[in-house]
């Protein structure tokens, strides 16, 4: 079990990310929440060994996504209806609305390489260790996810 102190710096540096990542595969905060306290727990509770600190990001990242599949994938989630759809996260400006909303529909593996590479810094074959895919795969799927989000954006503007 890891100390309070270890638990704090990882909530400082890790927070944020596991948020975003849980926020574009659920796209719900009630269940973005659920997650966050699992990811953190199982943390606290586990004491793997890292490397450093890139190799404890992507433990975080892995455990994350993995967590979000399996909430998707579960029975309970299989079987309810959500009672309205719940608007975007209000950190989102207007002026970005439609690109988030357009990563969103995107479906999920071109989400993924999106949000880590763009936003996380990821470089391609950082992402394949992350994702467990071919780094030739991760640029092609960033290629298609760019080429996809291009004609949805540029379909909305014309």
């Amino acid at each position: 079990m890891r100390s309070e102190q270890e638990t704090e710096r990882a909530l400082a540096l890790y927070a944020d990310t596991v948020r975003r990542i849980c926020m574009v595969h659920l796209k719900n905060e009630a269940d973005t929440e659920d997650i966050f306290q699992t990811v953190f727990i199982k943390y606290l509770l586990s004491s793997p060994p890292f490397r450093d600190a890139e190799h404890e990001k992507a433990w975080f990242i892995r455990v994350t996504i993995n967590a979000c599949k399996d909430l998707l994938r579960s029975f309970f989630r299989s079987r309810t209806v959500p009672l309205e759809e719940l608007p975007l996260s209000a950190a989102v400006e207007e002026g970005d609305r439609g690109l988030w909303e357009a990563v969103w529909a995107l479906p999920e593996n071109y989400r993924d390489v999106l949000y880590l590479h763009y936003y996380e810094g990821y470089t391609a074959p950082q992402i394949g260790k992350l994702l467990h895919k071919n780094v030739n795969t991760v640029y092609t799927l960033l290629g298609r996810a760019k080429k996809l989000l291009r004609e949805r954006l540029e379909g909305e503007d014309g």
